[in-house]
């Protein structure tokens, strides 16, 4: 008997092409689309990445008017 892993996916290599095509399709959006729970995770990681960089003087504080500005002038 093999993992739960591998017993689902020779259970999905049995499915005609276009079942395979479908789920393999929703398991691509599922990997793009994250839960509202795994972005909050991952934007909370985020932010304590770059409070961290901030406190060790490797990242600063840019006020966001600036930073339009130069988005502005970087595509004119």
């Amino acid at each position: 008997m093999g993992t739960i892993p591998e017993d689902l996916e020779a259970q999905v290599m049995k499915l005609d092409l276009e079942a395979r095509a479908r789920l393999a399709e929703k398991l691509l959006l599922s990997l793009e689309t994250p839960s509202e729970a795994e972005n909050l995770r991952l934007w909370v990681a985020e932010a304590e990445r770059r409070l961290h960089r901030m406190k060790e003087g490797k990242d600063s504080e840019l006020p966001a008017e600036e930073v339009f500005r130069h988005l502005r002038e970087a595509i004119r």
